[in-house]
């Protein structure tokens, strides 16, 4: 029997049905390339607007736009400093479409709020950028510069409140911390209190209830711009393009401080995956928008992977458990 047009039209419909599913399953999507269609979550251990949310969402957007992954899944995990967003990390064991930003105060509040979730219990990723802090006052302060506030705060530490978008042990707790020293002030007379990111952060300077921030000034570019908050100081070797603020060295203070931010995934992935992952945020590195990112925000370009990246958080462990260990916090 001759076949009908028909017929030729199911049987050319299930040919191509077939072959679909069979390009699926051996992961072959647009362009040839797996990863591009593949979805990922990522983790944000502070609120919407802190550092590692600036961070983390650049990241998850460039890599979208570059085709380099597919939809990420960004969610802001809050409480304890990063804590709660890193045992939540170590819980997911062996997932492998799932990355966290982080920093120095994941280190710290892991140490502060005495949990067992350790960063090095997690695989490394990426180190990303470098960030200088800055010392942040409302328009209208009495402190127009950093000598005013080294001058009042020595005179009488109680006097001045700091506010920091991290936990003790975090960056914007050991940046005040280490200037107090510097300055001559026992740390352990700072009043230091924590908000939850740079949102919270902001508020807070906005509505006078501290009388400086301690943070990194990206966090803080609309109120610079429109000049509700100004910058005392940033904390780096150089002045920054994006701040109109000296660094403290020209203010006659002989310190430095840099914070910084990375990438881990949860434990117990496999070794490709690991390096799918190496090598997705590797190309994310050299693209033309993740560039424009670090020099919009002011970052410093910092990337490290492997077992550069890997030491490097061991070293920052030991960091902040031994200065911690010095405040009598840990």
């Amino acid at each position: 029997m001759t076949p009908t047009r028909r017929s030729h039209r199911l049987t050319a419909t299930v040919f191509l049905v077939a072959a679909a599913l069979l390009l699926s399953a051996c992961g072959v999507t647009r362009g040839g390339e797996g990863e591009a269609n593949r979805r990922l979550s990522m983790y944000i251990p502070n609120s919407p607007g802190g550092g590692y949310d600036l961070t983390g969402r650049a990241a998850a957007r460039v890599l979208e736009d570059a085709e380099l992954s597919g939809r990420f899944e960004v969610t802001n995990v809050i409480g304890a400093g990063g804590t709660v967003a890193m045992q939540r990390l170590l819980n997911e064991e062996g997932v492998d479409d799932l990355v966290m930003s982080m920093g120095l105060g994941v280190v710290g509040a892991t140490y502060t709020n005495d949990s067992k979730a350790r960063v090095s219990q997690a695989t490394p990723i990426a180190r990303l950028i470098e960030d200088q802090e800055a010392l942040i006052v409302p328009k209208d302060s009495p402190f127009q510069t950093v000598q005013d506030l080294v001058d009042a705060w020595k005179a009488d530490p109680s006097s001045v409140t700091i506010g920091g978008g991290s936990s003790p042990g975090g960056p914007d707790f050991l940046f005040p911390m280490q200037l107090a020293k510097t300055v001559g002030i026992d740390p352990k007379q700072v009043k230091y209190i924590v908000y939850d990111g740079g949102g919270p952060l902001t508020s807070a300077l906005l509505g006078k209830k501290i009388d400086v921030g301690a943070s990194g000034p990206s966090e803080f570019e609309g109120q610079l711009e429109d000049g509700s908050l100004r910058v005392l100081a940033v904390s780096g070797e150089e002045r920054l393009e994006t701040v109109d603020a000296p660094t403290l060295k020209e203010s006659g203070i002989d310190m430095t401080f840099v914070n910084w931010r990375g990438i881990l995934a949860p434990p117990g992935i496999s070794d490709e995956s690991r390096e799918r992952l190496v090598a997705m945020f590797t190309e994310m590195h050299k693209t033309k928008g993740w560039q424009d990112a670090i020099k919009r925000n002011g970052w410093i370009d910092s990337f490290a992977t492997g077992e550069e990246f890997e030491t490097f958080l061991l070293e920052q462990d030991k960091r902040v458990e031994t200065t911690l260990k010095e405040l009598g916090l840990a």
